[in-house]
């Protein structure tokens, strides 16, 4: 049950952020055991003095073009499946939207079923619906 936070300069054209919005999710689900279903994103565009990095802190260089990642999942997971979703992001990110691999940083942040309400005003413990079939 992730929710992302996608921070960017502003600028990009809607079909750049549903590019970065869909890579973003097929990493999830093929290699950070999320249901393809279980999509919750909001991306927010910012001017430049709304958005500072370090152009080189560990890694770089980085561009315009830098995306902050900010996950919030329930379960934590192994420190090898997150490795192989950090890699799988990056290279879904470089085909589509084209974002070089040293611009795009991630924050995983992990919470318990019931720091969750997903509607209704029910707390987020139960039984998970059934997965519907992501299309590519």
């Amino acid at each position: 049950m992730p929710y992302a936070r996608i921070s960017l300069l502003k600028g990009k054209s809607p079909d750049y952020l549903r590019a970065l919005s869909n890579s973003l999710h097929l990493a999830l689900v093929e290699d950070y055991e999320v249901p393809a279903d279980d999509r919750f994103q909001t991306i927010h565009q910012h001017e430049p003095e709304e958005l500072i990095f370090d152009r080189h802190y560990m890694g770089g260089p980085r561009s315009d073009d830098f995306v902050l990642i900010h996950l919030t999942t329930g379960r934590e997971r192994s420190q090898a499946t997150k490795q192989a979703f950090y890699r799988k992001l990056v290279e879904r990110l470089g085909v589509a939207p084209g974002i070089p691999p040293e611009d795009v940083m991630v924050v995983i942040s992990t919470s318990q079923s019931e720091d969750w309400s997903f509607g209704a005003g029910r707390m987020g413990i139960g039984q998970r619906p059934k997965p519907v079939e992501l299309a590519t």
